[in-house]
């Protein structure tokens, strides 16, 4: 065989490389449990599948390494703030090996978390992308196999924001929140575009967000918040109690969620009365939604008296978002007036 020209390969007859061994991924799947990896023909329960959903796509292994790990293998109602801070450190601390994450969870709580995790994460360079399913994996007809198969192709491409994959839509995590218990489309983002569309193609939104600053972690959440629903009728004396607590039972903070742009009864059982005196107890009230659309304290007479009483508008924030948020602040800000700032930071993109 001759000498070949400079930069040509010297093997008469070359194995073409494939692209993707080139450019494969590192990816982390993370397994907390969920109906995805459950078994059980009347009452689901975690099973075998959890320990195998990877064996269940072997087309994937020449697309990308991936490993796997369980954390937990629990329903996802019994996933709460603890939790959030292992997950999010464990991602923090592997985060130089992958190069990207993939959450596998259960529907229930999977909003929470995925704001728990967009606050957690300041500058994230790489996607952390949840998913679950329905239906779990071992079920003749499920919608598991699609969302595992879509989260690890979104999770290789450059997306670096947490967001729940479901149904072929790949949403901004501390925008969404479940919307159907009986059908595959469970999940929706309301007022917001979804950050990548599956079809034939991978369609991304342009309103992907990119990292400013470098990248920290700070997974700390204070569970000693709660949400208050106002509904017609609603007594403000039988909340009072809530205010009274001390010690480790102290609330450190309200989500309020009024009605419409943020209006609540003034004229017969006001609210804001009670929403002054958590204030001055130095109890932090956030303002969201419950609909979908910006909270605008100053719209109404009925919606100023919140901002008079001490109130922070939370922007477009539904629930999920305020309460995981106003979690966090409570435990990384001990300063309130940072801890406001913060609350009136457009984190993730969570407020607009």
């Amino acid at each position: 065989m001759g000498h070949s020209k400079s930069g040509t390969c010297p093997i008469a007859n070359p194995i073409e490389i494939p692209k993707t061994c080139k450019t494969m991924k590192k990816i982390l799947l993370l397994h907390t449990g969920g109906t995805i990896g459950m078994s059980g023909e009347s009452h689901l329960e975690p099973g075998h599948y959890a320990s195998a959903l990877i064996e269940q796509l072997p087309e994937y292994a020449g697309f990308a390494r991936i490993d796997s790990r369980i954390l937990y293998n629990v329903d996802s109602s019994d996933l709460g703030p603890n939790q959030w801070t292992t997950l999010a450190q464990t991602i923090a601390n592997e985060r130089s090996q992958y190069d990207g994450f993939i959450v596998v969870h259960g529907t229930d709580t999977m909003p929470y978390t995925a704001a728990a995790l967009s606050f957690a994460f300041v500058g994230l360079d790489k996607p952390v992308i949840l998913t679950g399913a329905q239906r779990p994996l071992g079920a003749l007809r499920n919608d598991a196999r699609r969302n595992l198969a879509d989260s690890i192709e979104l999770v290789t491409l450059d997306i670096p924001e947490v967001g729940i994959c479901f149904d072929g839509l790949l949403l901004r995590g501390c925008r969404s929140c479940k919307i159907n218990t009986r059908a595959y489309h469970a999940f929706d983002s309301p007022g917001c575009e979804p950050l990548a569309k599956l079809g034939v193609d991978i369609t991304l939104g342009k309103h992907i967000r990119k990292p400013t600053v470098p990248f920290r972690c700070c997974p700390k959440f204070d569970a000693n918040v709660m949400a208050i629903h106002v509904t017609p009728g609603l007594r403000p004396h039988a909340l009072e109690y809530l205010l009274e607590a001390e010690g480790d039972r102290r609330l450190d903070g309200i989500v309020l969620l009024p009605f419409g742009i943020g209006t609540v009864p003034c004229a017969e059982n006001p609210i804001a009365p009670f929403v002054r005196r958590a204030t001055e107890r130095g109890i932090d009230v956030l303002v969201a939604n419950a609909a979908t659309g910006r909270i605008d304290l100053e719209r109404y007479e009925n919606s100023q008296v919140l901002i008079e009483a001490g109130a922070i508008p939370g922007g477009e924030m539904r629930l999920e978002a305020a309460l995981v948020k106003l979690m966090h602040a409570c435990a990384t800000y001990p300063n309130r007036a940072e801890r406001h700032e913060y609350l009136q930071w457009n984190v993730a993109g969570e407020m607009e």
